[in-house]
């Protein structure tokens, strides 16, 4: 594509953010009063450097953060008569979070912080962290207690109450369509098993928050059909120098080991971190498959495939402020992640009728190798007004290499004996870099208007040779040597603007442009080549309004509509043939098409926290995984993706719980998805209908000051994925922990699929391909996780000042 076209784009925007920019010093704005946050503790003495922020509830305000001075006040520039939210965090005290109301009357709020592992007086009120709240259009899990209990960033998605990861990797929200994945708010652009792989190498404690946003805003990507999992990893926040160590082990069948070791640095102004970490995993996985490919003939297999690896990860970060009014963010993190599968795989062809052996095989096949990642993006904030204006950039590269030698044989030993063997190294490379623009800007009478533009390149390159031998022979494999090349370009821009009407009443509307450009090209065995050149528009749309108040609790309604996208990814374009047996291949389908996915979405939220929710996707030219027999033999099968035609899914959410606070808490929610597929299979009609039902839970009990119990897990009901119909599975997981020597040291026993449930039968019946069989991996483990959080603040002034203000009590 001829790069006038973005060139232009671009300039215009930021001609336009700059004339924006300064065009703001001359807007009337809604008045501001200084208002005072100060910090005390039990014995009323100020709590100094505590980080302050400020959110401001009706206008989703980007957070104001201070941090507090030495008599323990940060003072904000604030709209009277507005909701905000307070933040509070320091050492060796309580998060406190409450709500303020700046008034002439009232400027000056006093908290009285806690103490960790005491209780406040009588006469203060605090405030604990929800697991879950609704901000704007995104749902922030709190992962705390779901941090304690896992090995990985990967186990942590997985215990998150509404969230549900297949076996293969792929994350779920809402839809049966995959969410897309993103770290710090940018997209990772991997195929789900490499998403999967970076997650397991990402340590537990570097994660701060997870937000969800079933169905973001024309400020996000049009290709996140299944909504965003966004994973916040912590930038060392508190003041002072403070860390971690940890350790831990899980063992199932196999086990799993972790230590890691974290940094965190903050002087007031520069914060910065390091984290470095090292996992063993090993695990494995059994599938059980029947294929009916002739009337009285069956193939049979029973595969069991062993994974253990060893993976390295590191990461480092600063921001800091360039000036008044500039903020800088830097980060870095790597990865590696060393592998050695192994799969052995008993396959028998028997007649149906009598029983009859025709063929007696046994498959090994050896995967050994290297997955490399590295992330590295700088992004500056300017902070152009205290109303929360402000214009965010951000550049971002990331690289990852796989790298695998695969080693396999057939050893025949009905109707005689045989052996085959063959060999291969595969070589995948890809680089991805974004550039974005974001503009913010508050204007008067509660107007929020945000515009962007983004640019994104992606190369990736795979490589493949392969060899086979029989009989002594080794030549040249054509059929699965295969070198592949992919460039692709989005550029996009979007423009939204969101208004409060009256008290409560916003509504936020906008749209987002987006130019796809997408090239492949096979070079061996064939010479082939595609491209797509297309220019998208995806309009947004969202209303919210206050309906009532129910036992003080505030119960708000939602309404989002978007249009949005799914591509196909470099790994479901890629035409190499990938050996899984010697009657089963996977390959890409370089034919994909683009789908296109309309969704509407109705929820319900109390007191910032999602009740209800009922949505309708309609899908266009839906692409998903299949299974074809092959043209020449009906014994061979291969795994690929394919257009289909057209999907209606509706689904409705259902969740509740009991407020945080007291000794117990519990989540308690279900949701039920309709599909309806039509189409061609296999260029015959397909008709397809299934509805699933999912529950899950999570739930806390405080044994104790410093002892909590916590119980979470989920249940499918007859589910489904893609055309496979599974039976009814499910895992419930517990855990404990408790904190020893002045809440420095935390202990947590835990134990996952404690019923060992996490297991499934499948079937799928579509064109010619009828097959049923059982799957289970290494799911029931038993672990041991410890924590030492040391930490050296800033020495405090701690003299007694009068309390001015009473304590806020709501």
């Amino acid at each position: 594509m001829p790069l006038n076209k973005p060139i232009l784009l671009i300039s215009g925007y930021f001609l336009f953010c700059a004339c924006l920019s300064q065009a703001q010093s001359g807007i009337p704005v809604p008045q501001e009063i200084p208002v005072t946050i100060k910090l005390i503790n039990h014995k009323k003495e100020p709590v100094a450097f505590a980080s302050v922020t400020i959110l401001n509830r009706q206008d989703s305000v980007q957070p104001f953060k201070k941090v507090a001075d030495k008599n323990g006040e940060a003072v904000f520039n604030l709209i009277k008569g507005n909701h905000y939210s307070v933040i509070i965090t320091a050492i060796n005290y309580q998060t406190i979070e409450k709500g303020i109301v700046p008034s002439g009357g009232q400027s000056l709020f006093s908290f009285a912080a806690e103490p960790l592992g005491k209780t406040l007086e009588a006469a203060v009120v605090t405030s604990q962290k929800p697991l879950m709240k609704q901000e704007d259009d995104k749902l922030i899990v709190d992962p705390e207690n779901l941090v304690a209990a896992s090995t990985s960033g990967y186990e942590v998605i997985e215990k998150t109450p509404g969230l549900f990861v297949d076996q293969d990797g792929n994350i779920y929200i809402s839809s049966l369509t995959p969410a897309t994945v993103q770290i710090n708010g940018r997209d990772m652009k991997m195929s789900a098993a490499d998403v999967a792989t970076m997650l397991k190498s990402l340590p537990p404690n570097a994660i701060s928050k997870i937000e969800i946003l079933k169905t973001p805003s024309a400020k996000y990507d049009a290709s996140s059909t299944g909504g965003i999992v966004n994973v916040v990893l912590k930038k060392g926040v508190k003041i002072g120098l403070t860390g971690s160590v940890n350790g831990g082990m899980q063992q199932g069948t196999y086990g799993n080991q972790l230590l890691g070791f974290n940094l965190n640095n903050n002087d007031g102004k520069k914060s910065s971190f390091i984290t470095l970490n090292f996992s063993r995993r090993d695990s494995y996985e059994k599938i059980f498959t029947d294929r009916f490919f002739a009337p009285d003939s069956v193939l049979g297999q029973a595969a069991y495939t062993k994974y253990p690896g060893d993976t390295y990860f590191a990461s480092y970060g600063i921001v800091f402020p360039a000036s008044r009014k500039w903020d800088i963010d830097f980060g870095t993190s790597a990865s590696l992640n060393d592998f050695n599968n192994n799969t052995n795989n008993r396959i028998v062809i028997k007649k149906i009728s009598n029983s009859e052996t025709i063929t007696d095989n046994m498959n090994l096949v050896n995967n050994d190798g290297s997955s490399l990642y590295f992330r590295s993006g700088i992004e500056g904030k300017l902070t152009i007004d205290t109303l929360g204006s402000e214009w965010e950039n951000d550049l971002f590269y990331s690289y990852s290499r796989n790298k695998s030698e695969q080693a396999f044989g057939t050893y025949a030993t009905s109707p005689f004996q045989l052996l085959t063997s063959g060999d291969g190294v595969s070589d995948n490379k890809r680089n991805y870099v974004n550039a974005k623009s974001d503009l913010k800007l508050k204007l008067k009478k509660k107007l929020t208007i945000e515009t962007g533009v983004r640019s994104a390149f992606q190369v990736y390159r795979s490589v493949t040779d392969y060899y086979k031998e029989s009989g002594g022979n080794r030549e040249k494999d054509p059929r699965r040597t295969n070198t592949f090349n992919y460039n692709e370009n989005i550029n996009a821009f979007y423009f939204q603007a969101a208004k409060t009407l009256g008290k409560d009443f916003v509504i936020k509307a906008g749209a987002r442009l987006e130019n796809t450009n997408m090239k492949g090209r096979q070079v061996i065995p064939d010479d082939t080549t595609f491209s797509i050149h297309r220019t998208d528009l995806f309009p947004y749309v969202y209303l919210s309004k206050n309906l009532m108040k129910i036992f003080n609790y505030e119960l708000r309604a939602y309404l989002v509509y978007r249009r949005t996208l799914s591509r196909p990814g470099y790994d479901q374009l890629n035409p190499f043939q990938r050996y899984v047996d010697e009657f089963l291949t996977e390959t890409g389908n370089p034919s994909l098409r683009p789908q296109f996915t309309q969704n509407f979405e109705a929820n319900v939220s109390v007191d910032e926290r999602p009740i209800l929710a009922i949505g309708i996707n309609d899908t266009k030219d839906i692409f998903t995984n299949v299974v074809y027999q092959s043209d020449t033999s009906q014994r061979q099968a291969f795994r690929t993706y394919d257009n289909l035609g057209r999907n209606r899914e509706w689904y409705f959410r259902g969740l509740g719980a009991i407020p945080p606070g007291g000794r117990y808490f519990f989540v308690l929610g279900g949701q039920y998805n309709h599909n309806f597929y039509q189409g061609l299979y296999e260029n015959k009609p397909l008709s397809f209908k299934k509805g699933t039902w999912t529950f899950f839970t999570y739930q806390t009990f405080k044994i104790d000051k410093r002892s909590v119990i916590t119980l979470n897990g989920f249940v499918r009901l007859k589910g489904q994925q893609q055309f496979y119909e599974l039976s009814s599975f499910g895992a419930l997981n517990t855990s404990v922990n408790r904190k020893f020597f002045k809440e420095k040291l935390v202990v947590t026993l835990s134990l996952s699929d404690l019923f060992a449930t996490n297991k499934n039968d499948f079937t799928i019946q579509q064109g010619t391909v009828e097959a049923s069989g059982f799957r289970q991996s290494d799911s029931r483990r038993f672990g041991i996780n410890l924590r030492y959080n040391f930490g050296i603040r800033k020495k405090e002034e701690n003299n007694s000042i009068p309390d001015t203000e009473p304590p806020v009590t709501n």
